[in-house]
């Protein structure tokens, strides 16, 4: 039996879960709500102290759902209570982001800015000592996940120089780029 899938997700003050009558879950909280179509070989049981799930038979595809079902309903729960975010950080001689609207104006060294349009439920901060720096929140962590890969995608940080855009808490290897004159190099005489 999955670990994971096993454990009880306990529901925090001011969420609550609601079994929709298509089937679906209804997850309520302070920041808002969100909803999941469990598959069919999943059966979810909403219970006073908290959210159990379960599966149907013992099948390949049952067991993957079963651990995927409950942290899915986990993240649903701490989003509308906590909400997600993800930190990026712009590194290069002007690079710059701003907002402007519904959408994140990019220069990243090419020859055109590059608009991102942001989604729905999505929010972006950008911080005002340090303009390189921006935050993607929202309550779905897969849309924030996703929106923060999308922006990192335009710019992928380098190993040389480590110019580009990359996650706050990553990273970077760096190489060693080319010296000018090596000592037994073989240069031209």
């Amino acid at each position: 039996m999955s670990r994971i899938g096993r454990k009880l997700v306990h529901i925090p003050n001011g969420v609550s879960i609601t079994k929709e009558s298509d089937g679906s879950i209804a997850v309520k909280g302070p920041k808002g709500t969100l909803k999941l179509m469990p598959h069919e070989l999943v059966d979810i049981e909403i219970k006073e102290d908290g959210v159990s799930v379960t599966r149907k038979n013992n099948e390949k595809l049952a067991k993957s759902l079963h651990g995927l079902t409950r942290s899915k309903i986990n993240n649903m729960v701490k989003g509308v209570s906590e909400g997600f975010q993800k930190s990026l950080e712009i590194i290069g001689v002007g690079f710059r982001v701003q907002l402007q609207g519904k959408k994140l104006v990019l220069n990243l060294g090419y020859s055109h800015p590059i608009n991102y349009p942001i989604p729905e439920g999505i929010t972006i901060e950008i911080d005002a000592e340090k303009k390189t720096l921006f935050t993607v929140k929202g309550i779905d962590k897969e849309l924030v996940g996703h929106s923060s890969a999308i922006i990192r995608g335009f710019k992928k940080p380098e190993p040389y120089k480590g110019k580009g855009i990359k996650y706050l808490d990553e990273h970077i290897r760096r190489k060693a780029g080319k010296t000018a004159a090596s000592a037994g190099g073989g240069g031209a005489a």
